[in-house]
């Protein structure tokens, strides 16, 4: 059969994983895509002219 723990030692263990857990979600948030060294440009489009027929 286990030992009971104390409360102190249960309280140090939950700070403890407190700590570990907000430790990870601020490194989890800090960690994203690397940025690209130069954006490429964006494609050029032309625009095509339709000539209109004048009416007879």
């Amino acid at each position: 059969m286990q030992e009971r723990t104390s409360p102190t030692e249960r309280y140090t263990r939950g700070a403890a994983a407190a700590l570990v857990a907000v430790a990870t979600l601020i490194l989890a948030a800090n960690a994203g895509p690397a940025r690209a060294a130069a954006p490429e440009p964006a494609p050029q489009r032309t625009q095509h002219v339709i000539p209109v027929q004048s009416l007879p």
